[in-house]
């Protein structure tokens, strides 16, 4: 059979509720003349491991998102698609476009990723991959620096966690796009639409889900602070390089 491909499938489907952006969706602001969602989109470009890319988008930004790929000279984007009613929805759009490419393997690893997470590294990409081909599946996760505690009902402490055994799930989420495009069809079958990211949602259907550690600073940017932090980080790796720091 054909040898699997590497796929990424970048997920730009908000519409920026958070950021008080009244005319731009958050994956739209810029920095440094670049939108957030081509910085993100550009790792996944220049990994030599990455063969094709696939982004949702909300549909009435997508003559936007074209121009802007053509701009800035990305050649691995073979899909732009609409995004759907939720985000395991436009999820599914993206994933269904892969699936039904008569020349994309089934067994291929799919990356699934924020597109306002564009603070990942070459690295990580590697690693997701490394270890998907190994177990199935990559969940990035970064150690927990916060007590987490659950709550119950009526507003009392229900649980303190231990840290130590906590992780918070960022992306990218890497699965085979057989087993990712099966679980989703059982989601549809079940009812089950209400999933908040794909681990979720291949946790539900019995999946071992295995974890590499990615890094700290992997933040999605979806209020203004964050927003800052992405550019103090970004201004501190460029003056890494100019500077040799």
């Amino acid at each position: 059979g054909r040898n699997h491909m590497n796929l990424a499938l970048i997920f730009a489907g908000g519409t920026g509720t958070r950021m008080n952006s009244k005319t731009k969706p958050k994956q739209f602001l810029e920095l440094n003349g670049k939108p957030i969602i081509i910085h993100t989109i550009e790792l996944f470009e220049s990994h030599p491991e990455i063969d094709a890319i696939a982004v949702v988008c909300l549909e009435s930004w997508i003559g936007y998102l074209n121009e802007l790929l053509e701009r800035f000279r990305i050649k691995k984007v073979k899909y732009v698609v609409p995004g759907g009613e939720t985000g395991q929805q436009s999820i599914r759009n993206g994933l269904t476009a892969f699936w039904d490419d008569q020349d994309i393997p089934s067994d291929s690893l799919v990356l699934i990723h924020d597109g306002v997470r564009p603070l990942i590294n070459e690295d990580i990409i590697t690693r997701s991959i490394e270890c998907a081909k190994q177990y199935g599946n990559a969940i990035t996760v970064t150690p927990a620096i916060e007590t987490i505690i659950t709550v119950s009902e009526d507003d009392s402490v229900d649980q303190i966690m231990d840290r130590s055994k906590c992780r918070m799930a960022r992306a990218p989420q890497t699965f085979r796009l057989c087993d990712i495009v099966e679980a989703h069809n059982k989601a549809i079958t079940d009812g089950a639409l209400n999933m908040i990211d794909s681990a979720m949602l291949m946790s539900h259907y019995g999946a071992t889900l295995h974890v590499v550690e990615g890094p700290v600073e992997n933040i999605k940017i979806t209020t203004p602070s964050d927003f800052y932090v992405f550019r103090a980080i970004s201004e501190a790796r460029e003056n890494s390089q100019i500077w040799g720091i």
